[in-house]
C-alpha cells in the first residue's frame, strides 16, 4: 500500500476514533490489522425506525489503490432490509460503487450506512423478497425487520411471541432457529407455506 494511502488511513481511522459526534451516534471502527487494510465497524440502528439501538458488525476491505477505489463493506449482523442482502450482508449504496470519489471517507460510508437503515430505497434493492414485503406489507416488513434486530444486533426489548412461537413449531420438526426465521420471514410469517418450502 502507497504512504500516500497510509497515511491518509491512519488519519481517518483516528477520526473514527476520537469524533465525539461518531462515537455518540453509535458509530466506531476496529483496526484487525496493522496496515489498516482490515477493518470492523460498528453501527448502531438509528431512533424511530425497526433497526433502533440494534449493535450491527461491519466488514471493512480496504483495497490497494484507496482512495482511489471504494471500499467493500458488507454487514456481518444478519438484517431484514431491502438494500441489503439478508444471506449475505451485501450492501446496495452508490458510494460504495459509481459514486465514489477519492474525496469521500470512511467515516462518510459508516454515516452513509447508517443513514440508509432509516431510509430505505426499496426500487434499487440488494434484496426482492424484503423489498416486496416493504412495499406491499409495511406493517409485516417493520415487525420482521425489528425481529431480526432484537434477534440478531441484540436489540432491547420483548420479541413478538407469536413469531417465536412459529419458528419453535419450525423447531421441533428439526428446522434450525436460524433456518425457521429466514424461511417464515421470506413467507410473510405464513407457518404453513413455509413449512411446505422448507419440506417440499
Amino acid at each position: 500500500m502507497a504512504n500516500l494511502s497510509y497515511a491518509r488511513l491512519q488519519r481517518e481511522c483516528k477520526e473514527c476514533i476520537t469524533n465525539a459526534e461518531l462515537l455518540g451516534s453509535g458509530i466506531s471502527i476496529e483496526m484487525l490489522d496493522e496496515s489498516f487494510t482490515k477493518l470492523k465497524g460498528q453501527i448502531r440502528g438509528p431512533s424511530d425506525c425497526p433497526y433502533e439501538n440494534g449493535e450491527f458488525q461491519l466488514d471493512i476491505e480496504i483495497p490497494k489503490d484507496y482512495p482511489f477505489s471504494p471500499p467493500k463493506v458488507k454487514f456481518i449482523t444478519r438484517l431484514w432490509h431491502p438494500n441489503i442482502s439478508s444471506q449475505t450482508g451485501t450492501i446496495c449504496l452508490d458510494i460504495l460503487k459509481d459514486k465514489w470519489t477519492a474525496s469521500l471517507s470512511i467515516r462518510t460510508i459508516l454515516l452513509s450506512i447508517q443513514a440508509l437503515l432509516n431510509l430505505p430505497e426499496p426500487k434499487d434493492p440488494q434484496d426482492a423478497v424484503v423489498a416486496k414485503q416493504f412495499m406491499e406489507n409495511r406493517d409485516m416488513f417493520n415487525a420482521t425487520a425489528k425481529f431480526w434486530t432484537q434477534f440478531y444486533a441484540k436489540a432491547p426489548g420483548e420479541k413478538d411471541a407469536d413469531m417465536l412461537g412459529k419458528i419453535q413449531k419450525l423447531v421441533t420438526l428439526g428446522v434450525s432457529t436460524e433456518k425457521a426465521l429466514s424461511t417464515l420471514s421470506c413467507n410473510s410469517w405464513d407457518l404453513e407455506k413455509a413449512t411446505h418450502y422448507i419440506f417440499d
